[in-house]
């Protein structure tokens, strides 16, 4: 097509003219006077531009350009130019200002570009060499030449400015993060390991700034592929070089960056069994996150490895607490217990703790023992004797001892000795003003005041409490708060209330039957009532916690069928997700309501868990999208 620049050449004449006025007129201006009419000159040019007015952008710009040299002008007029496919003028264009400013070899990316619009194929790779070929030894000259090649679309040229600036430097370790960057945009995944794995056996202790940059990568892509791709590639160099500790130690962390703790835990074994100098830290740090992602099994297994390693092992004291507490956190998650299992734990515990002392090493293992003495075995005596013993102990971190007596508060509550629960409480809140800990005692006093029918005062509390800075303090804060100052309007005697409190404090204390027989009361004294959805939902633990999952279930549907606009709907929901999930293995149910989480309630607390479960879930079901 024959470029449009007739009409604008036309007009060019009188533009001039005025311009010239314009010119003679900004002599008498102040010079700030002079600068405000090139901004509106630019303002202008930059209007025609975006209201595609190319044949008037290009008057302005050529103007612009003529005055300054300037490379924005430059670059605004040579796209104008291409906009109207005035390939000729873009062209003189480009080769009038690589005679003025040699050094600027993208210049010939731009010329290139105009040669293959115009279907000089043989023509433009000799220009896009040429350039090339004048590279010097000025970094800001490649980086340039490798961006303009880049963003023009054509990666594979910006690689080689940077594989023969590096040639010429003879430094085979210049560019790896630009070359290892341009490789993953063209997917060349192979390509860029060869990069990491050139610059990691060179300089070993890059290895986090190329984790790093893994990360970025992995983090900010969909596609599969570059997951696949860094996996064979480390795979392939671990094979070839076994006995490269630094080729190991990538595997894990990418292993450990994809979640398969197993295969982590695999390739920390083969570092402590190679390497008898890493004396087990990497199966140690396995086991650590892969407990910290609820992959417990996994967890138990590295530390059960450090454990069999014997006592004179540096690891063995930490993997002995560490492993107990795997347990205690597993047991946490299932709601039934048996009485064997049961019985071998607490033996266990108590060996532990025969073997390893009281100290403050050992105080995660006593608060864990005394939570089983009490909640499961019934032993309220031995567990407040353990909590007291720590309280007692010397040296015991600020925020540890508030732990505890926050722990020794709960389970006096629970033994019915309310007044002492409150005063710890107290304490606890007064030691931790300003910090979750506060929150969390204020919470539990007010809490208090709710099971010993103090609404008024309980609401009060939970007022403050809804400013929170932790939002599961907050929202605990909140739905008790509404569930007070709803029953309150409705019922001015609190009866209903009352009834309600007294048997959540029969649940609280594992009190399970009389606690069932207190909700069912509930019900059968009305028709109708706005505790039905909370009384649904507090049966539902009941069950569960009594291992009857199907029955669990049941109530759980009720409550999301009749109640699915009220406050609670979201935790039946979760509960639901999380019960099919762990406990009656029903996968595809257990991701229907993850997914309904998500999308039916997307301002839920549980929103982040239930993605990420949900993701989880749906990279079992295809294995490609993991």
């Amino acid at each position: 097509m024959a470029c449009k620049l007739r009409y604008a050449k036309v007009k060019m004449k009188r533009f001039a003219l005025s311009l010239g006025c314009m010119v003679a007129f900004a002599l008498i201006l102040s010079l700030p006077q002079a600068a405000m009419a090139q901004q509106n000159t630019e303002q202008m040019a930059s209007y025609y531009y975006q209201n595609q007015e190319y044949d008037k952008a290009i008057e302005l710009y050529e103007t612009l350009y003529k005055s300054t040299s300037n490379k924005f002008y430059y670059q605004m007029l040579l796209q104008s130019y291409v906009a109207l496919q005035c390939y000729k003028e873009a062209e003189s264009l480009v080769q009038k200002r690589l005679k003025q400013k040699p050094k600027e070899l993208e210049l010939y990316v731009d010329l290139g570009l105009l040669q293959q619009k115009q279907g000089q194929r043989r023509k433009y790779p000799r220009t896009f060499d040429e350039a090339i070929e004048k590279l010097g030894f000025d970094g800001r000259q490649t980086a340039d030449l490798a961006a303009a090649f880049d963003k023009a679309g054509y990666g594979d040229w910006a690689v080689k400015v940077y594989l023969s600036a590096r040639e010429k430097a003879k430094n085979p370790l210049q560019y790896v993060m630009e070359l290892a960057t341009l490789y993953e945009k063209m997917g060349q995944y192979e390509a860029m390991m060869q990069e990491y794995f050139n610059l990691l056996d060179k300089m070993p202790n890059s290895m986090s700034n190329i984790q790093l940059s893994l990360q970025r990568a992995l983090s900010e892509t969909s596609n599969p592929q570059l997951a696949e791709g860094l996996r064979q590639a480390l795979a392939s160099r671990v094979r070839e070089h076994p006995d490269n500790g630094n080729y190991i130690e990538m595997m894990i962390w990418f292993s450990l960056q994809q979640q398969d703790f197993r295969f982590a835990l695999t390739q920390a074994k083969a570092v402590d069994a190679r390497f008898p100098e890493d004396k087990g830290r990497q199966v140690y740090r396995v086991a650590q996150i892969a407990q910290n992602n609820g992959d417990y099994a996994v967890a138990e297994e590295g530390y059960r490895y450090l454990i069999k390693k014997g006592k004179e092992h540096h690891l063995y004291f930490d993997s002995r607490v560490k492993e107990l507490g795997v347990r205690f956190e597993r047991l946490d998650k299932q709601y039934a217990l048996g009485k064997n299992e049961l019985s071998s734990l607490l033996q266990e515990y108590e060996t532990a703790l025969a073997e390893l002392g009281k100290n403050v090493q050992t105080i995660p293992l006593m608060r864990n023992y005394a939570y089983l003495l009490a909640y499961y075995a019934g032993d309220m005596q031995a567990a407040s004797n353990l909590l007291y013993d720590v309280i007692e102990m010397p040296k015991v971190p600020k925020g540890t001892l508030s732990e505890t007596k926050l722990e020794l508060g709960d389970l006096l509550l629970f033994a019915g000795e309310q007044w002492d629960a409150s005063l710890l409480y107290s304490q606890v809140e007064k030691a931790n003003k300003e910090d979750l800990l506060g929150a969390m005692a204020k919470f539990r006093n007010a809490k208090l005041s709710y099971y010993l029918h103090e609404f008024q005062w309980a609401k009060m509390q939970l007022d403050v409490l809804r400013a929170s800075t932790s939002k599961l303090i907050a929202n605990d804060a909140m739905q008790l708060s509404l569930l007070i100052s709803d029953n309150m309007e409705e019922d001015s005697t609190f009866s209903m209330l009352e009834r309600y409190a007294a048997a959540d404090l029969l649940l609280y204390r594992n009190q399970l039957e009389e606690a069932w027989r207190a909700y069912d009361t509930i019900t059968m004294l009305s028709l109708s009532h706005s505790l039905f959805d909370e009384v649904l939902l507090q049966k539902a633990r009941i069950r569960m916690k009594q291992g009857r999952y199907e029955e669990a279930d049941s109530l759980l549907m009720r409550l999301v069928t009749l109640y699915g606009e009220d406050i609670l709907a979201d935790d039946a929901v979760m509960m639901l997700a999380e019960l099919n999930d762990k406990q009656l293995h029903h996968i595809d149910r257990a991701r229907s309501f993850y997914e309904k989480l998500i999308l039916e309630y997307p301002t839920s607390l549980y929103i982040d868990s239930a993605r990420k479960r949900y993701q989880e879930l749906k990279s079992m079901e295809n294995p490609s999208t993991k």
